[in-house]
């Protein structure tokens, strides 16, 4: 293994600052430097990506006065994956009286990611969440309210409030179409420039600062250059190296991965999230999953039968023959336990033999007692859209019947290291939401993606990145600088190469491929000798891509063939970096689990003295250079995680 990579100086968050825990974030906006308004006008920024991190992000930039390109390859900045979160949001508002408070939602979440995440990032977070619920309520997103016209909540997996706003199973939706106007208003008022249907290509970095990219227009072929004073990415996660996920089919590795070839360090690669309740595969033609959101599990009861081998329909296996097994495991927190562990607990069953449907790969979620209890009428009023969408994808009526989940690829916690401004190691190059790693260590709770994607875009980055602008004025770039034409010319070279090979396979048969090897050895269980296999099945696969890919076509036309190649191609990067990061440690935690490092009972095992850190990957072109930054814990005393 020592071959695959070498270890390097350790890395420091030195933006961090100290002090009471509580405390700290007022410390660093007031000690940061400010960008008075006419001067503002004169600094741009570049934001890639218009999902809620984005899309807030450019729209507070704009509105601060600030002169902002956003970018996306959708037709519409409201088509950005955000638009798919379904159950919620997570604040610390404490509206049920239930106990809940911004140490509870911090302690929640650091627990929740098995102890690899940041005290100060995820205090911050906890303290802006609260302010995140007022400001979408401002804007008019229409969160669920109870009879008497009050916010209403629900509960996630990992925790024992409600502290989950919602609007219906449509949550990411709505919040999306809120981020959309605020920005969409920034676009009237000639503050933000928008550049649809572009596909960020490169980063511009000049004397070791970034200042652009470099991006195609995906209707036209053509490349373009744009500059700026600093760059934000907001471009979401990488589950799409699985092929195989409930992210949309767009979604892609590209512009991060194009970074961390310029020197971003790339952070827990590994850590991926494998959500428990999405609707199984139904045959190899499938080229994306469907999730169930979790707070289906508010209501609904997970079960299988008790016996191996049992085909019975599920209305008759009597009570005593089923098996409700998170209740019988989890006692403390039942249905509502986290997702890493809920999807490992039906992976065991399943592997049992325990499984429902076809090829025994599904478990049943079921809402019989919630009807008897609350009623048809009230089921249909929370969960009527999500029961809809289930029933149209495979032709069973939840109320009728239970629905059949398995776990599927969701989410990603790694992504671009960043520092406590949400600074790459690149200075200038800002890193948001889903894209960056810094809030959820190795398993993110429920709700908290989209709490995540706002706090950031709303109201960390435009309060830290200001005092990177306040260097300014800074020189100008013009389209003839020599790392701007290096650039371009280094993504017209690429797209050349994918063009000219003219071989006989299509860019989706290679990433079908690539994502059976990932689910295999590097989904929900990981051993040394299956990684060892999947780094050299993908170095094979790879070097077999750039021989024998077919992408028809050329580059001066809407070229979808020729994207998905693109894509394709840095996925087998990341897929390697991933493997080497999940072989390197030797741990379970979170959605990292090792078979080799599991408790009696088939928990997952850390291993505090070895692996505390998060591991930050710089690129080489061949072996990856590991820097470790450690984790160090004063306000929660790091213990073996239990939902029992």
């Amino acid at each position: 293994m020592d071959e695959l990579f070498t270890e390097g100086a350790p890395i420091e968050d030195t933006k961090a600052p100290d002090g009471p825990l509580e405390e700290r974030w007022d410390k660093r906006r007031f000690g940061g430097k400010l960008v008075n308004p006419a001067n503002r006008r004169k600094l741009s920024v570049i934001v890639v990506g218009t999902g809620l991190a984005g899309g807030s992000a450019a729209a507070t930039l704009g509105e601060l006065g600030y002169h902002v390109k956003s970018f996306c390859y959708q037709d519409s900045p409201r088509r950005a994956h955000s638009i798919a979160a379904q159950g919620g949001i997570n604040a610390a508002k404490n509206y049920r009286n239930d106990g809940d408070s911004i140490q509870r939602l911090f302690y929640d979440t650091i627990k929740g990611g098995d102890y690899r995440s940041r005290e100060s990032n995820v205090y911050r977070l906890a303290q802006v969440s609260v302010e995140i619920i007022d400001q979408c309520v401002a804007q008019g997103v229409p969160f669920a309210r109870d009879y008497g016209g009050l916010l209403d909540t629900r509960s996630f997996g990992g925790v024992q409030v409600s502290r989950t706003f919602y609007a219906r199973g449509q949550t990411g939706q709505q919040l999306l179409l809120g981020a959309y106007q605020a920005l969409e208003r920034q676009v009237a008022a000639g503050t933000v420039e928008m550049f649809a249907r572009h596909e960020m290509l490169e980063v511009i970095v000049v004397d070791g600062v970034a200042r652009g990219i470099v991006a195609r227009d995906m209707v036209t072929g053509e490349i373009e250059t744009h500059t700026a004073d600093a760059v934000v990415l907001a471009s979401g996660g990488y589950g799409n190296v699985f092929f195989l996920s409930t992210n949309a089919k767009g979604c892609n590795v590209t512009a991060t991965w194009r970074a961390h070839r310029k020197g971003a360090l790339f952070a827990n690669p590994c850590f991926t999230q494998i959500h428990p309740t999405c609707i199984p595969p139904s045959g190899d033609h499938q080229s994306k999953l469907t999730l169930m959101s979790e707070s289906l599990r508010n209501d609904g009861r997970v079960w299988v039968p008790a016996k191996k081998g049992d085909t019975r329909r599920p209305g008759d296996i009597p009570e005593d023959e089923r098996d409700y097994y998170l209740e019988r495991i989890y006692p403390s927190f039942g249905n509502l336990v986290p997702r890493d562990i809920a999807s490992r607990a039906a992976k065991n069953v399943c592997d049992e033999g325990r499984g429902v449907g076809p090829g025994g790969l599904g478990v049943y979620l079921d809402f019989a007692d919630a009807i008897a209890r609350l009623g048809r009428d009230a089921v249909a009023a929370k969960y009527g859209n999500l029961f809809e969408m289930y029933e149209r994808i495979t032709g069973e009526d939840p109320f009728d019947v239970p629905m059949r989940i398995y776990p599927a690829v969701h989410y990603t916690m790694g992504g671009l290291w960043v520092d406590y401004d949400l600074q790459s190691t690149i200075p200038g190059l800002f890193v948001i939401g889903e894209a960056n790693f810094s809030d959820h260590g190795a398993n993110r709770l429920g709700a908290s993606a989209l709490m995540q994607g706002l706090a950031d875009g709303y109201f960390v980055l435009p309060n830290t990145i200001s005092d990177y602008l306040a260097k300014g004025p800074f020189e100008k770039i013009g389209e003839d600088h020599e790392a701007v034409v290096e650039a371009r010319e280094a993504v017209e070279s690429r797209i050349e190469k994918l063009l000219s090979i003219d071989g006989d396979r299509t860019p989706d048969s290679f990433h079908r491929e690539l994502g059976a090897v990932m689910w295999e050895y590097c989904g929900m269980e990981r051993n040394e000798a299956g990684l060892l296999k999947a780094i050299d099945r993908i170095r094979e696969l790879r070097e077999e891509f750039w021989t024998r890919v077919k992408v028809p076509g050329e580059n001066e036309e809407l070229n979808q063939n020729l994207e998905k190649a693109g894509r394709i191609a840095d996925f087998f990067e990341l897929a390697e970096l991933m493997c080497i990061d999940a072989l390197h440690r030797e741990e379970s935690c979170g959605g990292h689990f090792c078979t080799a490092s599991q408790t009696p009972d088939g928990e997952a095992l850390r291993d505090d003295e070895r692996f505390a850190y998060v591991a930050a990957w710089e690129y080489t072109g061949h072996a990856p250079v590991l820097h470790k930054e450690d984790l160090e814990y004063e306000y929660v005393k790091m213990t073996q995680r239990s939902y029992k």
